[in-house]
């Protein structure tokens, strides 16, 4: 059995720098595609496309990333009104975030939702965890340039919730952080299936270990996890926000799924932002559809 073991152990190490298991990862964690959940183009009408143009410090090469913005109904009257950028998770494009960004919208955030280079209309190349977030970091500065006396805050869904992490961990100009649906680290969902026992964590290239980078946040941190996540799970939530170490909430709510959750707990967003953030004043100024 030892023998096994370490043969097993050194067949997986070898296997660790091939170049076609980190393609495979890359597109197994992410399922780039211009795909929309049913909806998303009608939530999506009314909202702007945007277009960053960047050069890529990885590859030296131009990158466009499109994005949809929508302002809050409270942004031309309220020169303090915040800003969110939102970074969706893998599969589908951001028109199929469109109608959580609405959700986003209704809680007093004007918004900018990217696609990372892969999908939708930004540029055709297969994205990987670096990748996506020099995409999350390209977006922001452009938020920044186009609304410097904004607040800022920024918000990551699922394998989003990652990217936001990591983006939250390099910056010191945002006003906080908010995740859904998010994990500790790739390794760690793979550890919640019935696969988990096998030594997989020895191959994966794309580890998102988003619990390390918690530690560096610095501003408020707000995590949410639906209560009936069965795609990630629940737990992996709190121990993000055991993790935070500056002022931080953890929500769980009841009823959500990975999919529904910032509907589901609108209410309890509400509430959340105002007792960490100090948003009272916006909780009367949100475009309640």
């Amino acid at each position: 059995m030892k023998r096994l073991i370490a043969a097993l152990l050194a067949t997986l190490a070898l296997l660790a720098g091939c170049a076609t298991l980190d393609e495979k990862q890359r597109q197994w964690i992410f399922q780039p595609s211009d795909r929309s959940w049913h909806g998303g183009t009608l939530a999506a009408e009314g909202m702007t496309d945007v277009w960053i143009d960047f050069v890529s410090k990885e590859s030296g090469q131009p990158v466009q990333l499109h994005g949809l913005w929508t302002k809050n109904a409270n942004f031309d009257a309220r020169p303090d009104a915040p800003i969110l950028l939102y970074l969706h998770g893998a599969r589908f494009n951001v028109t199929g975030s469109a109608f959580r960004v609405r959700r986003m919208e209704e809680l007093g955030f004007s918004v900018l939702a990217i696609d990372y280079r892969g999908f939708g209309k930004s540029t055709n190349q297969l994205p990987s965890e670096s990748m996506a977030v020099e995409d999350a970091q390209a977006a922001w500065e452009w938020l920044g340039q186009q609304h410097p006396e904004r607040p800022r805050y920024i918000f990551g869904h699922s394998l989003g919730g990652a990217i936001a992490i990591e983006l939250a961990a390099r910056v010191d100009d945002e006003s906080g952080t908010l995740v859904e649906g998010t994990f500790t680290s790739i390794a760690d969902v793979v550890g919640t299936t019935k696969w988990g026992w096998l030594p997989f964590s020895l191959l994966i290239t794309q580890r998102f270990e988003a619990v390390r980078r918690v530690p560096d946040i610095g501003s408020p941190f707000l995590v949410v996890h639906g209560g009936n996540d069965r795609l990630i799970q629940p737990e992996l939530g709190r121990r993000l926000y055991e993790a935070a170490s500056g002022p931080k909430a953890f929500v769980l709510v009841e009823g959500g799924s990975h999919h529904n959750t910032n509907s589901v707990g609108q209410t309890q967003y509400r509430e959340a932002l105002a007792s960490l953030f100090g948003w009272q004043d916006f909780s009367d100024h949100t475009a309640l559809r």
